[in-house]
């Protein structure tokens, strides 16, 4: 799994390298997709790029055959019906999404234009598709299924954290797909012979009270649930954890990159980014939502950052460093 370093680099090198796909050389027909994300430009860098990189792969360059319309909600997840039925009104050819939430206001804004969520928790439980394989409607895309995860994420806890016996679970209960990934935190709690407080947040401003929740409760550690509005607020979410002393794991390398969480374990969601692209390019060509399967990822990584671990007086067992795939020191 390469680091964020050699993702850049190599990313750099193929927006400059790439070849141009040869069908979108010769229709000289510039492509109109909108991108609607409760996030800000800044929160997710690697992931638009990886998604350019795609795009370009295929032969897809914004400026010369493609327009990008952007609809950031910058984590005022309430813009997000607006901003999908401005895209419906725009007539793009298409619209990907970030997270659940945005993908449902774009399939409520239209049940006819192709909608492709680059990443989102269970399109399933969340009422976006039929089923993984057969869609059915005009949505699609590449799945978390964060709920299959949780109880990797609560064994390394443990391992990592001597004598924890609860954990609590921050969560956006705003968002359809994290319900089924906390009942399965529920789940996997219990196996594990953990207690498990339930931490609700759908503001972010509500995030200071959470925290507060936690010590109030005495939790030994947290475990973050996949979601686009905390993933938006990762940097605040890391220095709360830090200032209560509480370790942390969450679901994508950016919490422990950019906000020093202690552990992160899951998809490199970038990369799925990278793999949208793929199926921007085939409804482009004429393929129909409802024909291709939700692709969920097949590799995962273990980021820890060790001097987080130094700054709570954890000391990472060599057996846990020896798996992890990034090491912050």
């Amino acid at each position: 799994m390469m680091n964020r370093r050699r993702f850049l680099r190599t990313l750099s090198v193929s927006l400059f390298a790439a070849p141009l796909g040869a069908e979108a050389q010769t229709t000289g027909k510039v492509w109109r997709i909108g991108l609607l994300s409760s996030a800000s430009p800044s929160a997710g860098v690697d992931r638009l790029q990886a998604f350019k990189l795609g795009l370009r792969e295929l032969g897809y360059v914004e400026g010369q055959n493609l327009a990008i319309e952007y609809r950031w909600a910058e984590g005022r997840e309430e813009r997000l019906p607006a901003f999908a039925a401005d895209l419906v009104r725009l007539r793009v050819d298409l619209i990907v999404t970030q997270g659940t939430l945005a993908t449902q206001e774009a399939r409520k804004a239209s049940t006819t234009m192709p909608v492709v969520f680059a990443v989102a928790g269970d399109p399933v439980s969340a009422g976006l598709v039929g089923s993984l394989t057969r869609p059915g409607g005009n949505v699609t895309g590449f799945a978390v299924m964060g709920s299959e995860m949780t109880a990797k994420r609560l064994e390394l806890l443990r391992e990592v954290v001597p004598g924890m016996t609860r954990v609590a679970a921050l969560w956006n209960s705003a968002n359809a797909s994290s319900g089924s990934e906390f009942r399965e935190t529920e789940v996997a709690a219990r196996t594990l012979g953990l207690q498990l407080q339930s931490v609700e947040v759908t503001q972010a401003h509500r995030l200071d009270a959470a925290f507060a929740t936690m010590i109030k409760e005495r939790a030994g550690a947290v475990i973050v649930l996949s979601d686009s509005m905390l993933f938006g607020q990762r940097i605040r979410i890391a220095d709360l954890a830090a200032q209560n002393r509480l370790p942390a794991i969450a679901w994508t390398r950016e919490f422990a990159e950019n906000g020093r969480l202690l552990m992160v374990y899951g998809p490199n969601v970038a990369e799925m980014h990278r793999r949208a692209a793929s199926y921007v390019d085939r409804i482009l060509r004429g393929a129909r939502p409802a024909d291709l399967p939700i692709e969920q990822p097949t590799k995962f990584e273990l980021v820890i950052n060790r001097k987080t671990a130094k700054a709570l007086g954890l000391t990472i067992p060599q057996t846990v460093l020896l798996r992890a795939d990034k090491v912050i020191e």
